[in-house]
C-alpha cells in the first residue's frame, strides 16, 4: 500500500481570503451573469428564428 507523503497546506491568511474575495465579486460573478443572460437571449433569439415570435 502506498504511504501518503503529501505535505499538508497552511490555511489561507486574511489577505488571500480577500483577494479571492475580490476577484470572484468584482470580476467573476459579472462575467458571469452576463454570460448566463447572453446566452439565453441568444437561445431565445435562434428559438425564434426557427419557430416564429410568440402569439
Amino acid at each position: 500500500m502506498a504511504q501518503n507523503d503529501t505535505i499538508p497546506t497552511p490555511p489561507p491568511t486574511a489577505r488571500e481570503e480577500r483577494n479571492i474575495f475580490l476577484f470572484l465579486a468584482v470580476f467573476l460573478a459579472p462575467i458571469l451573469a452576463v454570460a448566463g443572460v447572453g446566452s439565453l437571449g441568444l437561445s431565445i433569439w435562434i428559438w425564434q428564428m426557427f419557430f416564429g415570435p410568440p402569439g
